[in-house]
């Protein structure tokens, strides 16, 4: 698997624990029983799919490789529930797999005001920043995904990418190391800690 489907299998598991614990907040609508027939009905309420449905759709386009076409329906599930951090992430990160970096950190950005404790926010946007070789910001949200999850290999690994790409070999080596530690089955880690052993 490559990062960016590791990042959004561990994203995608994050931001279902997200849901799973908001749904346990919900009232039963019985219970809440504030509907009035006499309120207006909005053009949401004759829509067919809700936004959840449109992300999943968006979900089936990205991973068949139809990035346009995911991106136009993550926009519409965004108009349809503004300010959900999953699905702004998600326009980020099908923005990146395009290499549409500013637009996506702009993306990752909004999402992460919303859900300040995801790592995985961070670890995307270390990524593009790794990219365009601003390694300070690259360095800094590394640091914020470890300090919300140091158990991450991935994390770890990719933190020794940035650190050989600075020429920090020695920390490089380290953070390879921890990588393999978490698992010891990390056959990129180990293949990379071989390379920079060897500098």
């Amino acid at each position: 698997m490559t990062f960016f489907q590791l990042l959004m299998l561990g994203a995608s598991a994050f931001f279902a624990y997200k849901i799973y614990q908001h749904i346990q907040t919900l009232k039963d609508p019985e219970e809440e029983n504030n509907f009035s027939s006499n309120e207006p009905r909005t053009a949401d309420a004759f829509s067919t799919f809700d936004s959840s449905s449109l992300v999943e759709k968006a979900d089936d386009a990205r991973e068949n490789g139809d990035l346009d076409k995911a991106m136009a329906i993550y926009s519409e599930a965004n108009i349809k529930e503004p300010n959900s951090a999953e699905t702004l992430f998600k326009m980020g990160y099908t923005l990146a797999l395009q290499e549409r970096d500013e637009e996506a950190l702009e993306y990752y950005k909004e999402s992460l005001e919303l859900d300040k404790e995801n790592p995985f926010v961070h670890q995307a946007m270390a990524s593009i920043y790794r990219k365009l070789e601003e390694y300070a910001s690259a360095r800094m949200h590394l640091n914020a995904s470890l300090a919300l999850d140091d158990t991450n290999p991935i994390t770890y690994f990719n933190y020794g990418n940035l650190l050989n790409d600075m020429k920090l070999f020695d920390e490089a080596k380290d953070m390879y190391n921890r990588a393999i530690e978490l698992d010891p089955g990390f056959a990129e880690a180990k293949e990379e800690l071989q390379k920079v052993s060897a500098k």
